[in-house]
């Protein structure tokens, strides 16, 4: 991992995978790990961030709230 925070996807794996230069990929956060998945075009890759900023949306607290929630377990659960 470079300095600043960029991977390089070793060029067999890109080849493999399909991932191209200028192509789209997403990280997702899954238990105990980082995945890296291709994305085949940007209509699925704006689906997928919607869809992401919806499931967030749902778990936000107003003020006062957070309190009564315990945020490790919150944070747990959104990454998987």
């Amino acid at each position: 991992m470079g300095p600043k925070g960029q991977v390089v996807i070793p060029k067999v794996l890109r080849e493999k995978y399909g991932i191209r230069e200028n192509g789209y990929v997403l990280v997702e956060a899954r238990e105990n790990e980082l995945a890296i998945v291709r994305a085949p075009g940007i209509e699925e890759t704006l689906e997928w961030i919607r869809q992401r900023r919806e499931k967030l949306r749902a778990k936000q607290a107003k003020l006062g709230e957070l309190a009564e929630l315990d945020l490790e377990e919150e944070f747990n659960e959104d990454l998987c």
